[in-house]
């Protein structure tokens, strides 16, 4: 124990002490909500930005003038006139209209359907979706025109209804956005995702290094293979631990003052609140409750994350002393690397249904189990059992990993000269 104490506090102290540790620790959180928000930002940018000129053969006679009254800064409806249709899709295709639609004569009567003709086809889906909605307001309005039906008929059609989504607990009830729940476990999910395959690339490349270097020869005549390979993992891993620690104490004072964030980016006039109006005033206008998360939620998030790097830093070491250069690596990593892939993929259905099938099922099975279970437990009230056995499973299949990975790391840290075959490694593992 002290010679792993030894080779884990020079781990430790070696990065912890770094200005790239320092830095990355206080602004991790910061820079990758930042990313999804400008991501997000460019996204609806390109997705509405521009106005699109549409030319409309009206074959029921009714309904153009109707469009042309739905006019607003992205879609603009044109009349080409009494002209063949050959000449309006020479005006697409010479660029004078961005597309045209057209109504067939049947449309009223509940028949046939609208098509509409680009150079682009249509372009991205919500493109589609807006100018769909567009088309059927104006339809149904027209088809409820020719049967009569009052004008107060009409407006309670109109009228929207908002539904609240409200979250029960075992103490009562949330009025908490859901969508800020499944932010918060989206954003916990990725960190552990980007964590643990970033540390266990700091273990697999400090092997090779020192593998390369000749130095794990004399290391290993005062200190025991596996020692040298538990010093290094538990090392790296304390840092990893003091690093995601932070970031769970910064995501929860991001969500305990997330409301207060809100409020600087509210403008009173867009809610129709005056302009001294307060912050409660301005959230509650915008359907925005602070999300209240039980402590619980971060203690597991540490611990999921501590574990399930323990687990992967234990193959990244393996791989790291199977081989001798970065790239001949790339083989043996992808069946290690493989379930957190596939983990962050399933993050969407998790978040949508965190008691379905699937999400109990992969956060269950511990080569899955830290990214799912921790969006779970951010998303919804899981029970106790379900965290317990998970984090049990994970702590059991950590240390039969690290038994098999320390009788590779023995073999492999000294043999130089061609990359194992799966054969060899078995054969490794079987030594006495």
């Amino acid at each position: 124990m002290n010679k792993i104490w030894i080779v884990l506090k020079n781990e430790f102290l070696r990065r912890v002490k770094s200005k790239w540790f320092i830095i990355t620790t206080l602004l991790g959180p910061v820079a990758l909500v930042g990313f999804f928000v400008v991501i997000g930002f460019v996204a609806a940018s390109s997705m509405t930005e521009g106005s699109h000129n549409i030319a409309v053969i009206d074959e029921t006679g009714q309904l153009a003038q109707a469009l042309y009254g739905e006019e607003d800064a992205q879609y603009h409806f044109a009349d080409p006139g009494a002209v063949p249709l050959d000449s309006v899709r020479s005006a697409v295709l010479g660029g004078v209209y961005d597309g045209y639609i057209v109504l067939p004569a049947a449309l009223l009567d509940g028949e046939g359907g609208v098509s509409y003709y680009s150079l682009k086809g249509g372009g991205i889906s919500v493109f589609q979706d807006r100018l769909q909605q567009i088309v059927r307001q104006v339809v149904e309005k027209q088809r409820l025109a020719g049967r009569d039906v009052p004008p107060e008929v009409l407006e309670i059609l109109k009228a929207r209804v908002p539904v609240r989504m409200i979250k029960l607990t075992k103490t009562g009830e949330d009025a908490g956005n859901t969508g800020a729940y499944a932010a918060i476990g989206f954003v916990m999910g990725f960190l552990i995702y980007i964590a643990m395959l970033v540390y266990g690339s700091v273990v697999m490349q400090g092997v090779i290094e020192e593998k390369l270097s000749r130095v794990v020869e004399v290391v290993v005549s005062s200190v025991r293979p596996f020692q040298l390979l538990m010093g290094k993992v538990l090392g790296i891993g304390a840092m990893g631990l003091v690093q995601m620690t932070v970031w769970a104490l910064l995501i929860m004072a991001g969500t305990v003052f997330s409301g207060t964030i809100l409020s600087f980016f509210l403008k009173p006039e867009t809610l129709n609140l005056p302009v001294n109006a307060s912050q409660d005033e301005l959230l509650a206008a915008a359907n925005f409750t602070v999300p209240q998360l039980s402590p619980d939620v971060f203690i597991w998030f540490v611990l999921f994350f501590l574990i399930g790097y323990l687990l992967y830093a234990s193959l990244f070491a393996a791989v790291g002393s199977a081989v001798e250069q970065q790239q001949d690596a790339q083989g043996l990593l992808l069946p290690v690397m493989m379930p957190i892939i596939l983990s962050i993929m399933f993050i969407q259905p998790v978040i949508e249904a965190p008691n379905s099938t699937l999400a109990l099922a992969l956060s269950m099975i511990p080569f899955f189990s830290p990214i799912p279970m921790v969006v779970r437990v951010a998303v919804t009230d899981v029970p106790f059992w379900q965290v317990s056995l998970s984090f049990l499973l994970l702590f059991g299949s950590f240390l039969g990993a690290m038994w098999l990975s320390a009788r590779i790391y023995r073999v492999g840290i000294l043999m130089y000269g061609k990359k194992p075959k799966l054969k060899e490694l078995i054969r490794w593992i079987r030594y006495a």
